[in-house]
């Protein structure tokens, strides 16, 4: 054995003096790089994996260059007290991330919560109760098919991780409102309770740095006007300010940041993936943001509750994918078709009711996006209902109006002057003047048995005031 060491060591000694600092060099790669990677595996040992089955994604029958050179993700922040990120929770914040693989631009879409869509298996309801019902899976598929899209991974957030991200970012800078103000400081004592962390109320408006609570609560507020069309505003400017702040962050607050809120976060990429997009984390730049539906109305039905309605779940979808994909010219499948015509079906034209505030809410919804289509969402608003099978509802705003059925209608009117009636209404004149007459003699005699109806109806009235 010593003699095995001695020709192991007189090897080594008959070695260059470079060969030997390259051969010492290349283990201390060599042991950094295993130190490197079972450091990172354990960090990323952190975040709870949900695979998804790739048969069991649902995606429409697309046309082949739908989307191509992009990549979507869908971002679900849940509202758990303690922790679950299962199917069961309430989902709060619904966004679809896009990704230009070629930019490295970012473009986020809020879908609204109690926007009124299929669930993915038939049945229309607010969309946030697909997580509910069938977890990430069934959500996805739920965006997928009532948005034209192709998300094969998630990531859902709960909300206390937010409040942790930005107290290890040091906090964000928000421009606060007069209005936010009452509201931020109603609800943060809850939020604080449910961090686990002191609630620092707000007292004055103005832009100003907030804590993780505060943010957190600025992000969930929907009281103010707008309701959850600018709660959703807040959720993405939350966003946009903590992706702000990290890109310009040192590596010792990535690593708490890893530390503290992985153990919050369940996604479906894997770890080799997580660790692609972490190397161009600083690359990629948020470049606009909107809500959608864009063009819409509200409504409060029975059974349904208060529920966001797409004036035209076609016009919406060309208007999302010329957004996210700048494809001005989109034709949405034959399944979003079919979604269009039974949303209509269920729920008649009682979305109309409430036409006015399809305008104001699309000008709030887009008035942080950095493309056009807030104009375009005006303009069309209001005239959803008026098609009801889909080949019209493709047809834009301006086609749509000279085909409501009210002309038709008027066409079958002539068929009165028509009939003879006209010629007879002189006759009947004369035979008005005889009976004006007769008519004045039994006048008085109805008079007389007026009296006795007086007697049984005093009966009725004991009754009333017995109930």
């Amino acid at each position: 054995m010593e003699g095995k060491k001695g020709k192991i060591s007189d090897w080594f000694l008959h070695l260059s003096k470079g060969k030997k600092i390259a051969l010492c060099s290349g283990g201390i790669i060599v042991c950094l790089a295993a130190s490197v990677g079972i450091y990172v595996a354990a960090k990323l040992g952190k975040v709870e994996r949900q695979e998804i089955p790739k048969e069991k994604i649902v995606v429409n029958d697309l046309e082949e260059d739908v989307g191509v050179g992009y990549m979507n993700f869908a971002v679900f922040g849940v509202d758990s007290r303690e922790g679950e990120m299962e199917k069961g929770t309430r989902t709060d914040c619904l966004i679809v991330a896009s990704l230009n693989n070629e930019t490295k631009e970012v473009k986020l879409v809020s879908v609204y919560r109690d926007s009124f869509l299929d669930l993915s298996d038939g049945r229309l309801q607010k969309c946030n109760a697909a997580y509910s019902y069938g977890g990430a899976e069934q959500a996805i598929n739920m965006l997928n098919m009532n948005l034209d899209l192709d998300i094969q991974d998630f990531v859902t957030v709960d909300f206390t991780a937010v409040s942790d991200v930005v107290d290890l970012l040091g906090g964000i800078e928000i421009d606060i409102q007069e209005e936010e103000v009452q509201y931020l400081n109603e609800f943060i004592d809850e939020t604080g309770a449910v961090a686990g962390k002191p609630a620092n109320h707000i007292t004055t408006a103005g832009v100003q740095i907030l804590d993780g609570v505060q943010a957190t609560t600025y992000a969930r507020i929907r009281s103010t006007a707008g309701s959850d069309f600018t709660r959703t505003e807040r959720q993405r400017r939350v966003i946009e300010k903590i992706a702000e702040k990290a890109v310009k962050s040192d590596l010792v607050t990535i690593n708490k940041i890893i530390d503290q809120v992985f153990p919050k976060i369940k996604t479906s990429l894997s770890m080799t993936e997580i660790l692609n997009y972490a190397k161009s984390f600083a690359k990629y730049k948020i470049a606009g943001t909107t809500g959608f539906p864009m063009e819409k109305t509200t409504d409060t039905i029975p059974g349904k509750g208060s529920i966001v309605i797409p004036t035209d779940l076609i016009t919406n979808v060309k208007m999302l994918h010329e957004f996210l994909y700048g494809t001005a010219d989109y034709q949405p499948s034959s399944k979003v078709q079919s979604i269009d015509s039974a949303i209509k079906a269920e729920l008649g034209v009682s979305g109309q009711n409430h036409q006015g505030e399809s305008g104001e809410n699309a000008r709030d919804n887009q008035s942080d996006s950095s493309n056009g289509n807030s104009d375009a969402s005006q303009n069309n608003s209001g005239t959803s209902y008026e098609p009801e099978t889909p080949s019209s509802s493709q047809q834009s705003g301006d086609v749509q109006k000279p085909s409501v059925p009210e002309t038709p209608q008027q066409e079958t009117l002539p068929s009165q002057p028509e009939t003879p009636p006209t010629e007879p209404t002189d006759p009947p004149e004369e035979p008005t003047e005889p009976p004006t007459n007769p008519p004045t003699e039994p006048i008085d005699p109805p008079t007389e048995p007026t009296d006795p109806p007086t007697e049984p109806t005093d009966p009725p009235v004991d009754s009333e005031n017995g109930l």
